[in-house]
């Protein structure tokens, strides 16, 4: 099976033009991220999301399965996770600092942006929910604008202020309600189409008001959302 053929029989449901536009990849040139190593091909299962934004899609689902397998020494809970192939990528680079994986997630992503039909001006990452000294959505947006050949926005849309985690706010409106006012946007992308990124979509309440602050505040043209996988809400 060729490399675009595996991808495109992950992608049934999507319509016939998606598929015959992969196998138009077949004969590109193969991205190389080590010398003399292609990216490997992953499997992934694209599902549309609706929002504030004009088109969005999260690229698979986060778990497949999780069994509770008992407790650890001090008393907490353990889990047997089973996660989709993506999934599993993004769990190790967020949580584990394994950026060996951020070649083949940008390979992905890639692939299904080119694929996708939009023609975005720039990317703009969603601001990280914690500070840290390395922002996995910031340096996947990163590679994939210098993929893309197109200007990263980090700075366009920022946070303003601290907000609880979402997952411990109730229903979809208390979730929209707390973070209102917590995003500001410059207007350095007036009358321009966006691409605004993120590694994890639960409910889409925070995407939601991103892409609202991107349209109000910032008067972009068209949003389009993308996230790498879907967690449970």
């Amino acid at each position: 099976m060729g490399q675009l053929e595996h991808v495109s029989s992950n992608l049934e449901g999507l319509g016939e033009k998606w598929r015959v536009q992969l196998r138009k990849m077949e004969d590109a040139s193969p991205t190389v991220w080590e010398e003399g190593e292609k990216a490997p091909v992953i499997a992934i299962h694209p599902i549309e999301i609706r929002g504030s934004w004009d088109q969005g899609y999260v690229l698979d689902v986060h778990t497949i399965s999780s069994t509770m397998i008992g407790y650890n020494e001090f008393g907490h809970p353990e889990f047997d996770t089973l996660r989709s192939e993506l999934g599993e990528m993004v769990y190790r680079l967020k949580y584990k600092g394994d950026k060996a994986v951020i070649g083949p997630i940008v390979h992905a992503i890639g692939g299904f942006v080119r694929n996708w039909g939009i023609h975005p001006d720039a990317i703009v990452p969603m601001p990280p929910s914690k500070q840290r000294s390395f922002q996995p959505v910031v340096e996947i947006a990163g590679e994939l604008a210098r993929s893309m050949n197109l200007p990263l926005h980090a700075d366009t849309l920022k946070k303003t202020k601290a907000t609880q985690q979402m997952k411990d706010v109730g229903d979809f409106a208390a979730r929209v309600a707390a973070l209102e006012a917590a995003f500001a946007s410059d207007k350095a992308l007036e009358a321009k189409a966006v691409l605004l990124f993120d590694d994890l979509f639960q409910s889409g309440a925070t995407m939601n008001v991103a892409a609202r602050t991107l349209k109000g505040q910032g008067q972009v043209k068209s949003v389009y959302a993308l996230a790498l996988t879907r967690t449970r809400n």
